[in-house]
């Protein structure tokens, strides 16, 4: 009988066994379940916190490269209009400069016939003071008569005048 005794089932055993593993139970879930749960909380909140902040910072360069992009193009265009003013101001000057050249030019070519205009009324005169000394002298040759300078000097006028009316139908 012995052996019966050690199988036997005890319900106050039982019963205390249970309330000690309902005991243990709540202690360790009281001072290992929750802390581990909260640790384990945390541990996803900050991972969770860095999946979010990879994700704003992935937001963020992507806004960064658009906006990078948009002042790279925003900048070739701005070259492109500054280069385009810079030929246009280009033009402009070469404009200016050619009419300031060929102004000078019509200037020159303008003095250049004055000169010339002036250096054959020079000519002309001299050569009319030639022609008065050389008549002169052959009209003293071929008078030889005694000829007051009244005579002398409307002799001359006339041959001037005379001269002068040749070179003007011409």
């Amino acid at each position: 009988m012995q052996s019966l005794d050690i199988i036997s089932v005890n319900l106050w055993q039982m019963l205390v066994s249970l309330i000690n593993l309902l005991l243990l139970f709540l202690i360790v879930k009281k001072f290992l379940y929750n802390p581990v749960k909260k640790m384990l909380k945390s541990r996803q909140d900050a991972i969770q916190s860095d999946y979010d902040d990879a994700e704003a910072a992935k937001a963020q360069a992507e806004a960064d490269r658009q906006a990078y992009e948009e002042k790279l193009s925003s900048a070739k265009a701005e070259a492109d209009s500054i280069i385009r003013s810079a030929v246009g101001i280009a033009g402009q000057r070469e404009k200016e400069i050619l009419q300031e050249a060929n102004a000078k030019a019509d200037g020159i070519v303008r003095q250049a016939e004055a000169e010339a205009v002036l250096e054959r009324k020079k000519a002309e005169d001299a050569v009319r003071k030639e022609i008065v000394e050389v008549s002169s002298l052959l009209t003293e040759k071929v008078l030889e008569r005694e000829v007051t300078a009244e005579d002398h000097r409307q002799f001359i006028d006339s041959f001037i005048e005379s001269i002068g009316d040749d070179d003007d139908g011409n």
